[in-house]
């Protein structure tokens, strides 16, 4: 049925509610300009501070040890906040691939995904989902949560060669690189039939903005590098690359510089000729 202007007007009012009342969580920021990379680096502690991996760990456990229920970027959570979107995304790869689904996480940390979704994949799928992250997060990974579905690697090359993913999940990931679309166009070089890119950040202004993003100490006491992006250049580039848009949805998370409109996204995207499942 076509979009009628009473939908799309309906449509708008619940992302002016959501808007209003979805907060970031409490006490994180984004602050300044920076020219460079160097620059907003030189102002902050970086991704690789121990105390990132440590309390990621920490409350990671608890949820694979069912003393939590829910992890989201190391806080634990009472009730859990499920992506649909992205949930609807594996499912359909898996329904393509009769049942077989090999995520590739870039920057999936501990597995957070993983432990997210498993409970709506494990019985109808084939699942096999590989991490990869950097060195201090694999080496905690392969220590306490490696089983036969997860894996932690050092390099998408070390990944691909053990395993054949059928999707590509960027969750939360490209705004955390120093090339973000550099990063991006070498992604898609692996032709990964199915890209799921979630919780990404932009601006209204469809420009790039390169922030200092200030995590409180109730969290972790840690300070990095943090873009917004323009969705316009991401969505280019994957079209570029040859995947087809299937969808794209709101994201949940609220953060923004406190003096420019920002907001965050996720896609759903397929090449334009994916192979047929063997």
């Amino acid at each position: 049925m076509p979009e009628t202007q009473t939908m799309r007007a309906f449509a708008r009012r619940v992302k002016r509610f959501l808007n209003r009342h979805q907060a970031p969580l409490p006490g994180v920021i984004c602050t300044g300009d920076y020219a460079s990379w160097a620059e907003a680096m030189a102002n902050c502690t970086g991704y690789s501070a121990p105390v990132i991996v440590e309390r990621t760990c920490a409350s990671l456990l608890k949820v694979k040890n069912g003393e939590a229920v829910f992890e989201r970027d190391s806080v634990l959570l009472d009730t859990p906040e499920y992506s649909f979107p992205v949930l609807t995304g594996l499912l359909r790869v898996a329904l393509i691939n009769r049942g077989r689904l090999s995520v590739l996480d870039v920057g999936g940390s501990l597995g957070s995904s993983y432990f997210q979704f498993r409970k709506f994949l494990e019985p109808s799928t084939k699942l096999e989902w590989s991490v990869v992250e950097q060195a201090a997060h694999v080496s905690c990974g392969r220590e306490h949560f490696e089983s036969g579905e997860l894996h932690f690697f050092d390099t998408i090359e070390e990944s691909i060669a053990r395993y054949r993913p059928n999707v590509l999940l960027l969750s939360g990931v490209l705004q955390c690189l120093e090339d973000p679309y550099g990063a991006l166009d070498s992604f898609v070089t692996y032709r990964v039939p199915h890209v799921i890119i979630d919780r990404t950040a932009f601006l209204v202004a469809d420009r790039d903005r390169l922030t200092v993003e200030t995590v409180p100490d109730w969290i972790y006491p840690a300070t990095y590098p943090s873009w917004f992006l323009s969705e316009t250049k991401v969505t280019d580039a994957m079209a570029a690359a040859g995947y087809s848009l299937v969808a794209d949805f709101a994201g949940t998370d609220r953060l923004a510089p406190p003096d420019e409109a920002a907001y965050f996204k996720g896609f759903i995207y397929e090449l334009a000729a994916a192979p047929n499942p063997s």
